[in-house]
């Protein structure tokens, strides 16, 4: 069966790329902290553990986590869609976020970047590769702690298509069955 098509900005094709749930990236670095909303973030390999994150050098948090080579990435659920929101639209330059949003920053155990509390996970993250930071903004993380509320088991999560319109994450199909043994 064919499906017609027409033509699309290419500017605009990460409405159909954009890898993975939003996450709110908190960070610190002599005394300061923020959070920002992220939507691009990559697995790049197993083990170690390690996701590629693309953060603006226009962003406040870029000079963070690029001077503690460390941040940690919260997943949040869409019972936080409005403050993700909002924490998208301000700069931490201007506020304390974490104040501003009522959102707890709890003591990491690897990291000095503070976990946000009310995430269904927290992944402590430390700088493992900058080679493509100066060129791209490119961040490669390995993943040194991870914390995960047990329920529920898929939480129902944010993904960003641009110009302001979020994709709830969707139903849950399992399909291990046709997996060969060892396969992911």
């Amino acid at each position: 069966m064919r499906i017609p098509k027409k033509d699309f900005p290419v500017g605009e094709v990460r409405r159909y790329l954009e890898p993975g749930p939003i996450v709110l990236v908190s960070s610190q670095w002599q005394g300061k902290r923020n959070v920002m909303t992220m939507g691009w973030q990559t697995v790049m390999e197993f083990s170690p553990s390690l996701v590629g994150c693309l953060i603006s050098a226009a962003n406040y948090s870029f000079e963070l986590i690029r001077n503690s080579g460390e941040c940690v990435l919260n997943l949040p659920t869409t019972a936080l869609t409005n403050t993700v929101v909002r924490i998208g639209n301000t700069s931490g330059a201007d506020i304390d976020k974490f104040e501003e949003f009522g959102l707890s920053a709890d003591k990491a155990i690897c990291v000095r970047a503070p976990l946000i509390e009310q995430c269904h996970a927290n992944l402590e993250c430390r700088l493992y590769d900058d080679a493509l930071v100066d060129r791209y903004n490119f961040f490669i993380f390995e993943v040194v702690k991870a914390h995960v509320a047990p329920l529920p088991e898929h939480p129902e999560t944010l993904h960003y298509k641009g110009d302001g319109v979020f994709m709830l994450s969707g139903a849950i199909i399992n399909k291990k069955a046709l997996f060969r043994p060892g396969m992911r």
